[in-house]
């Protein structure tokens, strides 16, 4: 299906940052795009050829959006599935794969997948509500600390909480959920793998996430990780069984532990473009996004290799800042050199809200650490 110069339409539900900088993409090469969002001023507003105001997750206003293009993708996974089948069933492409989408939305689905699949993970146990847990805590079968997990609907530290207490676990959500055992990592991991209908695999290098000690999001992205080549291999290789075993079309990042003798175990995976791909957009050959594109359209996949180290930097809303955005000192960051920053769009901030990123790139990548530290000290992301 050949996308360049015609009249046929690459669909997208979701119009966050991610869909935004798909975007970037999809305009180098004059491709017709329709986006689906719930906000009216979501950052994709203005750069798609078409924007539909609707609920994600609503089965009439997915399908209604999606009947009329030739390829659907998602840049968030809290979509509405039945939809996406009936919409495959009738003829139109989408990826990720409808299936393959609704193993990923539920934790637990997840969990039980790699089992199956002797892809090793941290051992777990689901609960079909949080009383059900708290009657296994209470009978003394369940001891402090564990890591819950919400089942559906979790994100960015959201729907995640480590678990030290009673107090702590009368704060959780009520629903559907899994614990897993608490694991003693060494270092959280990534590695995006793009895969072609045909089935033709590429992935890019490994990198390292850094979190914030309470929010329980990433704050810098270094590529490459500073792992030994035992633990580089194992996790491109753990990464590739993964992405073979789902069979998912597009990008796959696999969200990784490095434990003790360099052993790597899968914490979740992502069916889209991800935050630990950022980099890739000024370090790589190819970045995540064309590279996405390329696979859905069933493009040559084109070259993962890095042109030089790069750390990203995730720019958050402060604490104690709620309101119309102000990024101070964002001036002081431009002149700094290798710093790329990219802000998302979003009007409104709010404490630990994603904003944009900040992309530096160094030959040195202690170098390009240090000043990623610099811009992360420098550049606030406050209320006017």
């Amino acid at each position: 299906m050949n996308f360049f110069s015609t009249t046929k339409t690459l669909g997208i539900l979701g119009g966050g940052q991610l869909g935004k900088m798909l975007l970037y993409s999809t305009r180098k090469w004059d491709i017709k795009t329709k986006v689906l969002d719930p906000s009216e001023s979501a950052p994709c507003r203005l750069a798609s050829d078409i924007f539909v105001q609707g609920d994600l997750t609503d089965f009439q206003t997915v399908y209604d959006f999606g009947k009329d293009v030739d390829v659907l993708t998602i840049e968030i996974e809290k979509v509405n599935v039945e939809a996406l089948e009936k919409l495959e069933q009738e003829g139109v492409t989408v990826y990720p794969q409808p299936q393959i989408l609704k193993t990923i939305q539920n934790k637990c689905l997840q969990k039980k997948f790699y089992i199956d699949n002797n892809i090793p993970s941290a051992l777990f146990e689901e609960f079909d509500s949080i009383n059900t847990l708290k009657e296994k805590v209470l009978k003394g079968d369940l001891s402090y600390p564990f890591v819950w997990k919400s089942a559906e609907m979790g994100y960015d530290g959201y729907g995640v909480s480590i678990v030290r207490s009673n107090k702590e676990l009368e704060d959780l959500n009520p629903g559907h959920c899994l614990i897993e055992e608490m694991v003693n990592f060494k270092k959280e991991l990534s590695v995006i793998v793009c895969r072609r209908p045909q089935g033709e695999m590429v992935n890019y290098p490994v990198v390292e996430s850094e979190f914030h000690p309470t929010a329980n999001q990433v704050e810098y992205v270094l590529c490459p990780a500073r792992i030994s080549t035992k633990a580089e291999k194992n996790a491109v290789e753990i990464a590739l069984k993964t992405a073979e075993a789902y069979g998912q079309i597009g990008l796959l990042a696999v969200e990784l532990f490095l434990v003790s003798d360099d052993e790597i175990l899968v914490n979740e995976v992502a069916p889209r473009p991800h935050n630990s791909g950022h980099f890739s957009i000024e370090a790589s050959y190819t970045c995540q996004f064309e590279q996405h594109l390329r696979a859905i359209l069933d493009l040559p996949l084109g070259k993962t290799d890095s042109k030089t180290a790069g750390v990203m930097v995730n720019l958050v809303g402060a604490d104690g800042y709620a309101g119309p955005v102000n990024y101070k000192n964002i001036d002081q960051i431009l002149a700094i050199d290798g710093v790329i920053p990219h802000i998302y769009g979003k009007k409104e901030t709010r404490p630990f809200r994603k904003m944009g990123h900040v992309t530096i790139i160094n030959p040195e990548l202690s170098t390009a650490r240090k000043i990623a530290e610099k811009v992360k000290d420098t550049l606030l992301v406050i209320s006017k």
